[in-house]
């Protein structure tokens, strides 16, 4: 078996043969052409077609080639012969799998009753000088697949298929909220405090100003400004970044999708939230029954069942579901008894330096959301948690604010939003602490001016469509993940 140099200097040979020939394997644009799918669609007995794509397959047999062609529609069977393509028909002993090719011909339809392209036309776009990876040593190791995902979407049908479905999930999102009347809008990504989360940040630094910078790490505190400033229905789908770590579920660039609206509340919008996820479920992957599996031949993947987005949505507060495996006495036994019984009964690992609310949230963590499948809306949680949102009004220790659980993984957060600039104001100091200097007094500033009643929500949209095409890692939703540099 040939190994990879000898392939290499192959295509390099190659390439110096097609210049003898007088040809640019790297020459005109084609314009004109349709694509894979559309050839396939629109199929007319010996309707004339000009298509183009990457070169996948050819079977060479005598005076007569089949060969496929590849975009990102889908791949398309053509066929030749010598006497339809005349002295042009030896370039297929000049073309490897992985070329980019040009024809023309006319539909048919094969025995086998594959749709296909008879060519009368044929010229070389673009010679690749790499072989597949698949040709001589596969794309089995995972992290190469993200490494060079150019790669991996020419050989994994999958991969391209949920790459796809992100943009028509991003494009069904902003459709959404356009059609309801939304105002999409632009907000820094450098600002001079990264507020709005709790969250370390990136610093870069202005060197005109001379001054540090911080890549945002929440657009909320921007957004709310505007609703200050007198806008009423306001959303932007934007890239954030956190200086923490990478799993399966968190990459430090990711993609939020966040909305506010006036004179809403957090149950406002958390019907908003349902209505959008199970409109862009129908639009994009076709059924409300999403991210499922069946089992692989080989028994090494097990099968999923499917995530149901049905509606209605159940709606329960965070102090129940945490009774219903802590124990109904959890919120009247002492903070040490609670500590205890994390490392007894429950196996849930805590650590020395948690407050007592992050211990109960830790077991809300592990032993609720985490084995949390189908939709639920987390509701009422302690004030502590969520310091920008408004407390209840029947009980102060928590706020109206919701969590929405998809596959053990939060989604997406609700508020109804504090517009209170006095109770803000302590609420930042307390989160800050010694840190003064890190509260936004601009911010703070606006909310004197007033803000509406408002709700607002945060729709991590990497996570989301991981929800709905059922894959396993934030890498396999997102172009090009972050990794650590190759040694």
């Amino acid at each position: 078996m040939e190994d990879e140099s000898e392939l290499l200097a192959l295509r390099r040979a190659r390439l110096d043969t097609w210049r003898e020939l007088g040809i640019d394997p790297f020459g005109d644009a084609f314009p004109g052409t349709e694509n894979c799918k559309q050839a396939v669609d629109n199929y007319v007995d010996e309707r004339p077609v000009r298509i183009a794509g990457r070169l996948i397959s050819k079977r060479e047999m005598g005076k007569n080639v089949f060969a496929h062609i590849l975009d990102e529609t889908g791949k398309l069977q053509v066929y030749a012969q010598v006497q339809g393509l005349g002295d042009k028909f030896a370039f297929w002993k000049l073309l490897d799998i992985g070329d980019f090719i040009g024809g023309e011909g006319t539909l048919f339809t094969t025995k086998t009753g594959e749709k296909t392209v008879k060519l009368s036309d044929l010229r070389i776009l673009s010679k690749s000088l790499r072989p597949i990876p698949s040709q001589w040593y596969g794309l089995s190791d995972v992290e190469q697949r993200y490494r060079q995902r150019y790669v991996d979407m020419i050989v994994s049908e999958d991969a391209r298929k949920v790459l796809l479905k992100r943009s028509q999930i991003v494009k069904e999102v902003r459709r959404f909220f356009e059609e309801r009347d939304f105002t999409e809008v632009e907000t820094p990504m450098m600002q001079t405090i990264a507020g709005g989360a709790a969250a370390r940040p990136f610093v870069t630094k202005h060197n005109a100003l001379g001054i540090d910078l911080y890549m945002r790490i929440a657009p909320e505190l921007y957004l709310k400004r505007l609703l200050v400033g007198g806008m009423t229905k306001v959303f932007e789908i934007n890239r954030n970044f956190r200086n923490e770590g990478i799993s399966r579920r968190h990459n430090p660039e990711f993609t939020m999708l966040e909305a506010y609206w006036a004179y809403a509340d957090f149950t406002s919008m958390a019907q908003l939230v349902e209505d959008l996820i199970t409109t862009v479920a129908q639009k994009v992957i076709g059924t409300l029954q999403v991210g499922g599996r069946a089992a692989s031949e080989d028994g090494t993947v097990p099968a999923l069942e499917p995530i149901d987005l049905t509606p209605p949505w159940p709606r329960t507060p965070y102090r129940e579901l945490v009774k219903s495996v802590a124990g109904d006495d959890w919120f009247t036994i002492t903070e040490a008894e609670r500590r205890d019984r994390c490392a007894g009964k429950l196996g849930v690992e805590i650590s020395s330096v948690m407050g007592d609310f992050e211990v109960t949230n830790q077991v809300f963590e592990k032993l609720v959301e985490a084995k949390t499948r189908n939709p639920l809306f987390v509701t009422h949680l302690p004030k502590e948690l969520v310091p920008l949102a408004k407390q209840n009004s029947a009980d102060p220790s928590v706020v109206d604010v919701f969590e929405l659980i998809i596959a053990g993984q939060e989604v997406a957060p609700g508020y109804s939003e504090l517009n209170n600039p006095v109770v803000q104001r302590q609420r930042l100091e307390e989160q800050a602490g010694e840190e003064k200097q890190n509260l936004d007094e601009d911010f703070l500033t606006a909310l004197e001016y007033g803000m509406p009643p408002a709700g607002g929500i945060g729709i991590g949209i990497d996570r989301l469509v991981m929800t709905l095409t059922g894959a396993e890692s934030i890498r396999d939703v997102i172009l090009f993940p972050l990794l650590k540099p190759k040694i």
